[in-house]
């Protein structure tokens, strides 16, 4: 677990943090949340926690329940045992705390939740978020046709491990994980480490080239696993290393012609700067 101290959120405001390497998850300290929203200082803010946890109870609320603890450094410099909720438990918890602080926070998740609902009844309106997002970080039209055709492929390939019986979420994680090591010779944590990237989206931060032959092993493993027919996750892993192996022969090919290595340590920043 690594902690990072100068991570500042709140308006400037000092939140304690770990960022859980296998898990892919920062966690944040609880009271120093608490703290920031209610105005008040450390000891008044656990007493308020300790308020608000044995309510939170009371209400049948899963939030408490869920709550993990680390060691962190305190105000003394020891290490103790501290509260702390991760990205999405913090959200909820934002929402259990009347403060004018904590009033932004909760106008946006009302705005995500009427988004969603407005996708849900039409699918285009996503389409058209994912190209504004993606023009306003800068990403070339040439990029971005890329990445929503993978979009298109990513579904094609989860539907068709769900119809084959997939259909949980490790399980799908797994098949990632295989069908990348099969075709880059990377496993996503290794990808992700190669480009310096946490929690950020692998396939926002591959080049075109990276993108296509992502497409092609996803492509690849759907059509195999079609023609197969084989059920279940064991099924499933033999359809994405076949489906890999092909992208794998395509990429080794490439870079026997071109004299260049395809997989490359440019993450999203590095591939908008040749946009300029």
């Amino acid at each position: 677990m690594e902690e990072n101290k100068s991570l500042r959120l709140f308006e400037d405001k000092n939140i304690r943090v770990a960022w859980n390497e296998i898990e892919e998850n920062w966690y944040f300290s609880v009271v120093d949340i608490v703290a920031v929203l209610t105005e008040n200082d450390y000891q008044k803010s656990r007493n308020y926690w300790k308020w608000l946890k044995n309510k939170l109870l009371q209400e049948g609320s899963e939030l408490v329940s869920n709550t993990n603890q680390l060691k962190m450094k305190a105000n003394d410099g020891k290490l103790r045992d501290t509260d702390v909720m991760n990205t999405e438990q913090i959200l909820r918890l934002v929402q259990s705390i009347p403060s004018k602080k904590a009033e932004p926070f909760k106008l946006w998740l009302a705005q995500v939740g009427k988004e969603r609902i407005d996708e849900a009844y039409d699918p285009e309106i996503t389409i058209n978020r994912a190209l504004d997002t993606y023009r306003k970080k800068g990403y070339s039209e040439e990029w971005i046709n890329q990445r929503l055709k993978t979009i298109d492929v990513r579904k094609e390939f989860t539907d068709e491990s769900k119809r084959v019986g997939v259909n949980k979420h490790r399980d799908f994680a797994v098949l990632t994980n295989i069908l990348t090591q099969a075709w880059s010779g990377y496993s996503v944590k290794e990808y992700k480490n190669l480009k310096g990237l946490k929690k950020e989206n692998l396939r926002d931060n591959m080049t075109n080239m990276e993108l296509v032959l992502n497409m092609l092993a996803e492509t690849s493993s759907t059509e195999i696993s079609k023609s197969t027919n084989e059920q279940g996750v064991e099924g499933a892993e033999k359809s994405v290393i076949k489906g890999g192996n092909i992208a794998r022969i395509a990429k080794e090919q490439l870079e026997k012609e071109t004299g260049k290595k395809v997989i490359s340590s440019q993450n999203a920043k590095e591939i908008r700067r040749l946009k300029e």
